[in-house]
């Protein structure tokens, strides 16, 4: 018991890495303080762009992938269920950074790194409805909402452990709910879009570049 329970523990310090702020930071950005402020893939390509932004989307999906798949392995527990609490464990670590005084992303990309390894063909399906939502409507909230609710539908129809449904539904539950803010900007009409806000967004990088250069030299 005492193994599985230090691997839950491993499993949410290493979720808890925040790779977009990393990102930011060897640029002299803090996302923090930059388009939405959240800690996620997202925010970190509508501030610093798509080469920066997709290895941190990786990296956010391995942390809900790897210690799903390899602590089960080291665990030597006969238990698969600590794989479940393995995955959670990664997810919280994500969304409420013990690095960041619990601040974090959204949740998204790493969750689908434990569906990835627990329930892949609602993923597989809830990662189709994603891109074709978000080429449709050009909002990312959009697109991941729209995904938890497929998935959250899919999970009950296709073959998944009974305890997976309960935390896949939790997951996604929790998904729609981190974007309650972008629901009511989606209803309002002002929620951001793909190819809006770039120059704002390279102005207030630049001026905080330059900023930060100016400390540096005092």
């Amino acid at each position: 018991m005492t193994r599985p329970l230090l691997f839950v523990l491993l499993a949410y310090l290493w979720g808890a890495i925040p790779a977009s702020w990393i990102a930011g930071k060897m640029r002299g950005i803090d996302l923090r303080r930059h388009g939405s402020g959240n800690l996620g893939a997202t925010n970190t390509f509508r501030v610093l762009g798509a080469k920066v932004a997709a290895p941190v989307m990786v990296f956010d999906i391995l942390k809900g992938l790897l210690p799903v798949v390899l602590f089960s392995q080291w665990d030597g527990s006969a238990d698969w269920r600590w794989e479940l609490a393995y995955g959670a464990a990664a997810i919280v670590g994500h969304v409420f950074s013990i690095y960041m005084r619990f601040r974090g992303g959204k949740g998204v990309a790493t969750s689908a790194g434990v569906m990835l390894a627990e329930a892949p063909v609602a993923l597989g399906v809830g990662l189709v409805i994603w891109l074709v939502v978000l080429r449709t409507t050009r909002m990312v909230s959009a697109a991941s909402i729209a995904a938890a609710l497929a998935v959250l539908g899919l999970l009950f129809v296709t073959p998944v452990r009974p305890e997976m449904r309960i935390l896949g539904c939790a997951v996604c539950l929790f998904v729609i709910f981190a974007h309650r803010a972008n629901i009511q900007r989606i209803r309002n009409g002002t929620e951001s879009r793909f190819g809006e806000g770039s120059r704002a967004d390279e102005a207030t990088v630049g001026a905080a570049a330059v900023t930060a250069d100016g400390e540096e030299a005092r």
